[in-house]
């Protein structure tokens, strides 16, 4: 017979309360199973007739992804539009060049969720914007993974909130490292994730200061490929209209590949932020694994997603579902 007092049973109630509490906050596969079983189908069938219609889907809506997650959390806020009285993360300088196709593609995907009866308005904007940056991924060729669901969309959305939040173009390791590590992720991580320029573009403005103002001694950045000098300033002259832009991944840029290290390699990285992966001897190593095998990186960027996906996720009353991806309500 065991004999439980009272101290011993309080402690043992407190802990299975903490339990439940984490495991109900916690995110799972097949959260939707009960209230949306083919939900993920659904998301799916709408982004792929998306890509269909422009291929700009896929880096718009992975790229989407990278911004929302990056600020305050994996929680839809960046689809939330201003108002008179609130000025939006999506209207934030940083923000300004994300594509239309990716609010798009989960507004879509959205609509084809809640026009089946038993799913509408069970499932998060947060949710399928993550089940649809996995999809763009494996329709560019990348890997197919499986996704944790459950998070519920945020209940904010300030212009203010993004300030310092994302990565820049210029960053040196230090940098990248370190506004990477606020996430809650590696080193690896941040060089797992660097590899999503391996599909889409950037506006020719982000390198100006890359090929005709780098520093006092040389006006183009020595690290960069002569060559792909050459290409870049006949792709984005000075004068160049400001919209313009050029493929991140001068190779493959339609596929999810490991060119993109293989470029950083031949000294092709779009940006500074690309390049020094390879030229800092700390980072270096791991570009050469990836360059070399894919499948490797494969697994790592897989890893490195599911591990974003779980950045600042809002769950219960943190939160709520929306019924417009771009409103409060």
């Amino acid at each position: 017979m065991v004999v439980v007092n009272k101290t011993n049973l309080l402690l043992l109630l407190l802990s299975l309360c903490l339990t439940l509490d984490l495991s109900s906050a916690q995110l799972r596969r097949n959260f939707y199973a009960g209230s949306c079983p083919n939900v993920e189908q659904i998301v799916r069938n709408a982004v792929q007739k998306k890509v269909q219609q422009t291929f700009t889907t896929i880096p718009a809506t992975l790229r989407l992804y990278f911004h929302d997650c990056f600020v305050n959390g994996c929680d839809a806020s960046v689809m939330i539009a201003s108002t008179n009285n609130n000025k939006a993360e999506k209207d934030h300088e940083d923000n300004l060049s994300l594509a239309g196709d990716g609010f798009d593609t989960v507004i879509k995907a959205k609509e084809a969720v809640d026009a089946v009866p038993n799913c509408r308005n069970k499932v998060s904007c947060a949710d399928i914007l993550t089940m649809a940056t996995r999809d763009v991924v494996n329709l560019a060729g990348g890997p197919q993974y499986a996704v944790e669901l459950g998070r519920r969309d945020g209940l904010s959305s300030s212009a203010s909130s993004v300030t310092g939040k994302l990565p820049k173009p210029t960053f040196d390791l230090n940098q990248l490292n370190a506004l990477f590590a606020e996430n809650g992720l590696s080193p690896n991580d941040m060089i797992a994730l660097s590899g999503a320029h391996t599909l889409g573009f950037a506006h020719c403005t982000k390198v100006f200061n890359r090929l005709y103002n780098f520093n006092k001694t040389n006006n183009v950045d020595p690290t960069i490929n002569k060559d792909y000098v050459t290409e870049l300033k006949a792709s984005c002259p000075q004068n160049i209209d400001p919209r313009v832009a050029i493929n991140m991944d001068p190779n493959t840029p339609r596929q999810f590949d490991n060119v993109y290290y293989k470029n950083l390699q031949q000294g092709k990285g779009l940006f500074t932020s690309d390049q020094v992966l390879f030229t800092d001897s700390r980072s270096k190593p791991t570009v050469d694994l990836w360059a070399n095998n894919g499948q490797l990186f494969n697994q790592a960027f897989i890893s490195s997603m599911i591990k974003l996906g779980r950045v600042g996720v809002k769950t219960g009353s943190n939160g709520n579902i929306r019924r417009d991806c771009g409103a409060f309500n």
